[in-house]
């Protein structure tokens, strides 16, 4: 399993998150695979210092695969870690938003990948509190 934070916007106009992972399955090769996902666009970014953006809503529902970089990322229900290999699945595209520091020296690069409307993103929550500290630490189920 692949780490995954989502974030959504609630009806309190606030971001959340919930910590799960991107569901696989068993594929032909012995691989652990997810169904193929339409996206609409694909970018690359490297932030070499914080930008210091402040509280803010993401500009359209992606997943942004986090390649290097360790960030703190803080929204109306707490913080979380998110590290080189984790997934944030973003649709907090309205409200307040959320907010992100980065916590070490290296450049925080990632993929970003715009989802098509009518994709589903095989995400999957963690459903106690053992695998929700496991997923925090970076660890899989």
């Amino acid at each position: 399993m692949i780490r995954c934070i989502k974030l959504w916007t609630g009806a309190d106009g606030k971001s959340h998150f919930q910590e799960g992972v991107v569901d696989l399955s068993r594929g032909a090769r012995g691989d652990a695979l997810s169904a193929k996902l339409r996206v609409d666009a694909a970018s690359f970014h490297e932030t070499d210092a914080d930008p210091e953006l402040g509280w803010h809503p993401d500009a359209a529902r992606q997943l942004v695969m986090s390649l290097s970089g360790t960030l703190r990322f803080e929204t109306a229900d707490g913080s979380f870690v998110l590290r080189p290999g984790d997934v944030l699945f973003t649709e907090d595209t309205g409200g307040t938003g959320h907010n992100w520091t980065m916590t070490d020296d290296a450049p925080w690069r990632r993929i970003y990948t715009v989802l098509a409307p009518d994709v589903e993103v095989p995400f999957r929550p963690a459903q106690n509190r053992a695998v929700r500290a496991a997923i925090l630490q970076g660890g899989t189920q």
